[in-house]
C-alpha cells in the first residue's frame, strides 16, 4: 500500500539510490527539500546538472576538475618528480588535508577486482605509465584492502623495470578502512613512514 504522493516516491527512490543511503534517510532527505522553497530547490536542481556539464577529468592526473590540466597538474611549486597513485579522488582530497605531499598525483579510478569484472584495462594504468619520464618515486596511496593490495603489487610490478623508486603508504590506516575517512594525523604519519616496494 502507497502512503504518499508519486512524486515523493520518486525522490526517495532517487535518493535511496546513492551509496550509503537507506530509505529512512532518503524519506528524510525528500521531505526536508519539501519543506524548503522554490528558490532552494531550483538552486540544489541547478547546482546539480552544473555538476553534471561542467565537472571532467583532467587531461593529465585524470581527477575530477573544470579546467584541464587541473590546479595541482598546473602548479609550478609541485614537485613533477614525485607521483602519488591514488584509487579514487576522494582520495586526493584525503591526502591534500594532510598539507605533507608536495608532488602531483595519478587517479586510478578504482582497484583490480577479477570478481567484479574489474581489470587493468579497467583503471587509468596504461595513462600512468606515460606518465612516467620525469617521475623519480611513485607513491602507492591505495587503501589496504585485498583488492587494494593486489593492485598495489600489480603495479609494483609494472614500475620495478623502469628504475623508479616505488613506495606505498606505511601503516597507520586500519586494514578495510578508506583513505578519505582517515584523518589528518594518521595519513601524514603513513605519507612519512612509507616504504619501499
Amino acid at each position: 500500500m502507497q502512503y504518499s504522493a508519486e512524486a515523493i516516491e520518486r525522490l526517495v527512490e532517487i535518493f535511496s539510490s546513492l551509496p550509503s543511503i537507506g530509505r529512512k534517510t532518503a524519506q528524510r532527505l525528500t521531505y526536508y527539500i519539501l519543506r524548503q522553497d522554490i528558490q532552494y530547490v531550483i538552486d540544489f536542481s541547478k547546482a546539480l546538472i552544473n555538476l553534471k556539464e561542467n565537472v571532467k577529468f583532467c587531461d593529465t592526473c585524470f581527477n575530477y576538475t573544470e579546467i584541464s590540466p587541473c590546479p595541482i597538474c598546473l602548479s609550478e611549486k609541485r614537485d613533477k618528480t614525485i607521483l602519488c597513485v591514488v584509487a579514487e579522488p576522494n582520495d586526493v582530497i584525503a591526502i591534500e588535508k594532510t598539507n605533507e605531499f608536495k608532488g602531483k598525483y595519478h587517479i586510478l579510478h578504482g582497484v583490480l577486482n577479477p570478481l567484479e569484472g574489474i581489470s587493468a584495462n579497467d583503471l587509468k594504468l596504461k595513462e600512468l605509465i606515460e606518465r612516467l619520464s620525469d617521475v623519480k618515486e611513485v607513491i602507492l596511496a591505495i587503501n589496504p584492502s585485498v583488492e587494494g593490495e593486489v593492485t598495489i603489487q600489480y603495479i609494483a610490478k609494472l614500475i620495478k623495470p623502469l628504475d623508479i623508486k616505488v613506495s606505498r603508504i606505511a601503516s597507520g590506516i586500519p586494514i578495510g578502512s578508506a583513505i578519505e575517512y582517515s584523518d589528518e594525523a594518521t595519513l601524514s604519519r603513513a605519507l612519512e613512514s612509507r616504504i619501499d616496494l
